[in-house]
């Protein structure tokens, strides 16, 4: 299962060239996983490994819209298929402007339960805790954050997780990508 995940991620997620990623920061390496993980293969197999990543102790996955989208979704139902019970929060970006209001969008567990983030790529991990922070302001618990690809080029993720109290896991690293 990697080895395929891992060549489809090279084949329809991956260039490089001159790129400025979403931190605003250039790069030379471009990842994209949505062309998996809104493939129903890539993204079967993508929530299979990222199961095997969630805290134990979690009963939801969540993370930021849109790239954790189809990944929330997936770990759900792989877990409904395993027999599981891990249920999927969406995190918005902005509060929504009517209604509600809310800030997290799915079947909420009570107050005090364990969450995982789910990201598609890390760069800063700015995104991932921004999620983190909405669900431990809704009162949930969060230690772990994981993600498809860490793309390693700089300590300042691993640091801003560290100093959130977040465990980092991730299932391949730009380097493995880029070769």
């Amino acid at each position: 299962m990697k080895d395929e995940l891992l060549k489809m991620i090279k084949e329809k997620g991956y260039r490089k060239g001159e790129f400025t990623l979403s931190s605003g920061r250039k790069s030379e390496h471009y990842v994209n996983c949505k062309p998996i993980t809104l493939d129903g293969r890539g993204l079967a197999i993508t929530s299979a490994m990222l199961m095997e990543c969630i805290d134990e102790k979690s009963v939801a996955v969540a993370g930021l819209t849109l790239g954790a989208d189809p990944l929330v979704s997936g770990v759900a139902i792989m877990s409904a298929l395993n027999r599981g019970t891990l249920s999927g929060l969406i995190v918005r970006k902005e509060a929504k402007g009517h209604g509600t209001n809310q800030y997290i969008e799915g079947p909420l567990p009570p107050e005090g339960s364990r969450v995982t983030v789910l990201e598609d790529v890390v760069t800063t991990g700015e995104s991932s805790i921004k999620a983190v922070k909405r669900l431990r302001d809704a009162g949930y618990e969060v230690k772990r954050v994981v993600s498809i690809i860490d793309r390693q080029e700089n300590e300042e993720a691993n640091t801003a997780f560290k100093l959130a109290g977040l465990e980092f896991y991730s299932l391949f690293s730009l380097e493995e990508i880029s070769k």
